[in-house]
């Protein structure tokens, strides 16, 4: 049995395959994120989806692809976790662009490669190997155009009383502004940073305002700016992204890339199925 698993900061999907790549069952838990969680939390994450539990000693390979995982400590200190909750496994943990990789690009082409979800990376593939000129900082300095950056812009615009009136209103509605609250799940609980990105939704269902589309077209012109143009031949190359952010905001991102003359290439909510081809091609 071979697990795949994607995962963000938010949430990670698993897929278990059989040689043939048959799908033997699929799950969902929360993120799995080395970075803001401690071994034992990452565990009890696993223990909580029964079909993991329960195939722990069957599974032959974990094929992890995961938010956080873009240093080698962290890597090996989520392998070592994991080598021990799937004794029988063989373990390989990769960091999450990877997936991306997998799932938007042919084999052996080349492409910039950007995931817009909960948090936000660029990569470039030379058809071989994945090279990145922007080590990622984290949700608190970097994540542009991300989930939890937009979100971060939202409540700032609303406790600063920029936010029209109207949006206001529905903002309130939506969720629960109130101060202790927003700062005992920023300072006090766990993933911050997909806290944040559960405002990213308003942003989404409003972006025909003007509002809205001013916050969206700064993100993107950031982005642009500060990751896809640190590669000399990003105008030569697709641009791939995956990523509910990019994939709810796709229309905007193409009017992005019209404006700097980029090209946009495959844009998907979700690696995790792109995953199950490579894979069987790649025994």
């Amino acid at each position: 049995m071979r697990l795949l698993v994607d995962s963000g900061s938010t949430k990670a999907d698993w897929i278990a395959i059989d040689d043939a790549g048959k799908v033997l069952f699929t799950t969902q838990t929360l993120g799995l994120n080395p970075e803001i969680l401690e071994g034992d939390e990452i565990i009890e994450r696993l223990n909580d989806r029964f079909d993991i539990l329960q195939n722990k000693k069957e599974a032959t390979h974990l094929f992890f692809y995961g938010a956080g995982c873009g240093t080698e400590r962290m890597k090996v200190s989520l392998s070592q976790i994991f080598q021990t909750y799937f004794p029988n496994a063989i373990i390989v943990v990769e960091e999450d662009t990877y997936a991306a990789v997998y799932a938007t690009t042919p084999k052996g082409e080349k492409a910039i490669v950007s995931i817009l979800g909960t948090g936000s990376n660029c990569s470039y593939f030379d058809g071989k190997e994945l090279h990145q000129k922007v080590q990622s900082l984290g949700y608190i300095v970097m994540d542009d155009c991300s989930g939890n950056v937009f979100g971060k812009e939202l409540i700032r615009k609303y406790y600063f009383n920029k936010m029209p009136k109207e949006l206001a209103v529905e903002f309130e509605k939506e969720y629960d502004l109130d101060p202790d609250s927003v700062k005992s799940k920023l300072y006090k609980e766990p993933n911050p940073n997909a806290y944040l990105a559960t405002f990213a939704k308003f942003l989404i269902q409003h972006k025909e305002t003007e509002f809205c589309r001013k916050i969206i077209f700064k993100g993107m012109k950031s982005f642009v700016k500060n990751y896809i143009k640190q590669y000399d031949n990003c105008k030569e190359v697709p641009v791939h992204f995956v990523g509910s952010i990019a994939f709810y905001l796709k229309d905007e991102l193409q009017e992005t890339f019209d404006k700097y003359e980029l090209k946009l290439g495959n844009v998907l909510r979700r690696p995790i199925d792109g995953l199950i081809a490579y894979h069987i091609a790649n025994k």
